[in-house]
């Protein structure tokens, strides 16, 4: 039965009687209790029913029935038959959550950006710190309904917008006349966008009643997406071999006139911290903003290939008008939060592609490793492996370690063995055949930089006849790149996705957070949803559901093995296994779905954040965004345990703890990105067709407002992301 029909029939018995709130027993934003059909955070005998033996917490009820809600089959059929969701950000009974920053607040020279995603917490004091705050993207429908209330002014959107859909939904602003009122119109608007992205570095203190504030210091910073662009001074650095090709004089593309400078970074969504103390911030979906496709020299075709979009839902272009290089976006930044007149450095030996994660290993007498992903269907997990080996893992001058060594990109085996390929010059071209995915009954062509090497981009192949002819055409990298020494290899970095496809790297299922185990040193790996789109495929010999099933939309944590990696020898080789999957219970699943970042606390417990789509249906049933414990040891060990759930239509981001680890830092991201603003009554009904612990199906009615008032809680006022700090009542450790 689909979801239209069951509500159809459900509506019949009438929409009276919700359960609100769903997580109840939970409090949310501001620290008081949320209301609801529970007392003391128990249904009514749920105390004394599959009590769960050393609880790290009393989980939230979702949802959807969960093998660790301590619900027996009849209580969940009577407790999820009729829910409604909060538009709140909701944690367990015991814990508080308190907003620390959001969007429009004031910090350093600017202001705190829009859509906050990664965090990083460096301690200066027992009772203050650095939070290193990343900004990813714009979220057009909640941004331009805020921005005169947060910021004070307005801008032109309504005329904007109408003059765009007169020429056509985009424009080339370069192409524009000084005297042209759109040319006008499409900068403030782009220059307010790229001023709410890049990187924030803000002070916090812990106040006397425990709460973490934003308290206004010297180490207050902000990197936005046009540093550097009117003040020479804040351009951004460069490292590694593309350097070199931003240098280059003589080019198949676009000249920015800056050389090896950059102006400005942007799509800045995951990131990880250093032993030393610096922060890596992961430049991802710059595709949106600027032109991805390269050239064979590694040169960017001109900014006129990405025009400036805006109609009120997207806005994508930003570059154009600044007549930004492409080439330039999709790296890893360092930023030293406790340096704020120290510029950022993009590392080009990390490589160009849609980071998504950094991970750092850094152990004396071993070359430093720095593991990323591509998030994209088909993308690739990747390792840097410095030339030089570490001493002091703390010592400030590691920074310098990336800036020599190696690219490797990862191939997996269905028997949980892999292998670490090179991206050099002398690698060769074999890329993954499309017979290998018709076996599966896809028809998924080759993905490779194009055969003629005048072109930028991407050609698709679709049979294996065609691919031996691109194989014996080319057969080393340095047969598709153009240019000598660092030239040459840095062209390769630029173009690492089609490059890493040249060379038969895995196609991965989105490949979202890389994290160190603290106990074993493992690599932890998400994997947000198998299945595919234009731009690739997850390879269906490695990504598939409990039962065997090809398409898996839920998601994966990967626990993956590795060896040192030899400055002397390129590659190696690593064993891998999945460790948790995402779905519904009843599925094989463990109750959530499309895993995102993680933190990983002292004793190796897993803290986990989802990232579905709210604008796909199929994911309803899952709910909001959501927080996850996975414990690593103990009764508790291979089981999900809710902790929190976000507000309407956003996604929680960038978790990471204090130094006591008696903190756990969120991002909210994008509330009410769908609706924008949440006004009293609307709402929808969903219905869903569950099952029990028992296996036993069973009709939910949900009752789910449209958009968000996310952080107000108040009717009709603007949703704004922005960071909380949730802390136990007692002040105790998150687990003590």
């Amino acid at each position: 039965m689909n979801r239209r029909a069951l509500l159809i029939q459900l509506l019949g018995l009438g929409a009276a009687g919700f359960a609100t709130p769903p997580f109840a027993g939970g409090s949310h934003a501001g620290g008081s209790h949320a209301r609801g059909s529970f007392v003391g955070g128990s249904v009514a005998g749920r105390q004394g029913a599959l009590r769960e033996k050393s609880k790290p917490f009393e989980p939230l009820l979702g949802p959807i029935p969960l093998p660790t809600d301590g619900l027996t089959a009849a209580q969940q059929r009577h407790h999820y038959a009729r829910i409604a969701i909060q538009d709140k950000l909701v944690v367990p009974k015991g814990y508080r959550s308190d907003l620390v920053l959001s969007w429009g607040d004031s910090l350093g020279n600017g202001r705190f950006g829009f859509n906050n995603d990664y965090l990083a917490f460096q301690p200066l004091t027992s009772k203050q710190g650095v939070l290193t705050v990343n900004f990813e993207y714009i979220s057009a429908k909640s941004w331009c309904a805020g921005f005169e209330e947060v910021m004070g002014f307005s801008l032109p959107f309504r005329a904007l917008i109408d003059e765009l859909s007169r020429r056509g939904g985009s424009v080339d602003a370069s192409s524009l006349p000084a005297g042209d009122g759109l040319l006008a119109n499409v900068m403030s608007v782009a220059r307010a966008a790229l001023m709410d992205l890049g990187i924030g570095v803000a002070t916090i203190e812990r106040n006397a009643e425990g709460r973490w504030l934003h308290q206004s210091g010297a180490l207050d910073r902000r990197i936005t997406g046009l540093s550097g662009w009117q003040k020479f001074e804040e351009q951004l650095r460069t490292s590694g071999p593309a350097s070199a090709v931003f240098r280059r004089q003589q080019r198949m593309g676009y000249n920015d006139g800056l050389g090896d400078r950059v102006i400005g970074t942007f799509a800045n969504c995951a990131g990880g911290q250093t032993p030393w103390g610096t922060v890596l911030s992961a430049e991802e979906n710059f595709q949106n903003q600027v032109v991805e496709a390269v050239f064979a020299d590694g040169s960017s075709p001109p900014p006129a290939e990405c025009p400036f979009r805006f109609d009120g839902e997207r806005l994508e272009g930003l570059g154009n008008p600044f007549g930004m290089a492409g080439n330039k976006y999709g790296w890893m930044v360092e930023v030293d939060p406790l340096k704020p007149k120290q510029p950022a450095v993009k590392h080009t030996w990390l490589g160009r592609f849609r980071h998504e994660a950094v991970a750092v290993r850094a152990r004396p007498n071993e070359s430093l490793v720095v593991y990323s992903g591509c998030d994209r269907y088909g993308g690739h997990l990747y390792r840097f492996v410095s030339a030089a080996t570490i001493q002091d893992p703390k010592d400030p001058a590691n920074s310098h370690l990336l800036e020599n060594g190696r690219l490797e990109v990862a191939k997996l085996q269905p028997d949980g063995t892999g292998s670490w390929i090179p991206l050099l010059t002398t690698t060769a071209v074999d890329p993954l055949p499309p017979s290998h995915f018709q076996r599966f009954g896809y028809d998924q062509p080759a993905l490779v930089p194009h055969s003629d090497r005048n072109r930028a981009g991407v050609e698709k192949i679709r049979s294996d006849v065609e691919l031996e002819g691109y194989r014996s055409r080319f057969q080393t990298l340095a047969e598709l790149y153009l240019g000598s020494g660092d030239e040459q290899i840095g062209a390769i970095l630029i173009d690492a996705h089609l490059a890493a496809n040249a060379v038969g790297a895995s196609p991965l299922a989105r490949p979202e957070d890389t994290e160190l185990d603290p106990r074993t040193g493992d690599l932890l790996i998400t994997f947000t949803a198998g299945g595919a789109d234009a731009g690739g495929r997850a390879d269906p010999a490695l990504f598939h559901g409990p039962s065997g099933q090809p398409e898996w939309p839920y998601g994966w944590v990967m626990r993956l093995q590795d060896q040192p990696g030899n400055p002397e020898v390129p590659g190696g080789t690593f064993s891998w296994r999945m460790v948790a999957t995402g779905g519904l219970p009843w599925e094989g699943g463990l109750g959530f779905a499309n895993p995102d970042n993680l933190a990983i606390d002292k004793s190796g417990n897993i803290w986990m954040v989802t990232d579905r789509s709210t604008s796909n249906s199929t994911l309803d049933v899952f709910g909001n965004n959501s927080c996850w414990l996975l414990p690593a040891k103990g009764f508790s060990a291979g089981k999900a345990f809710l902790f929190a759930t976000g507000p309407m239509e956003c996604e929680l981001t960038g978790p990471c703890f204090d130094q006591t680890e008696s903190t756990l830092f969120l991002a909210v991201q994008h509330p009410g990105e769908d609706h924008g603003v949440h006004r009293r009554g609307d709402q929808e009904i969903q219905a869903f067709q569950l099952r029990d612990r028992s296996h036993q199906p069973f009709n939910q009615l949900r009752q789910v407002p449209l958009g968000s008032n996310w952080p107000s809680g108040l009717p009709g006022r603007l949703p704004r992301p922005g960071v909380v700090a949730i802390t136990r009542l007692d002040g105790a450790a998150l687990l003590g």
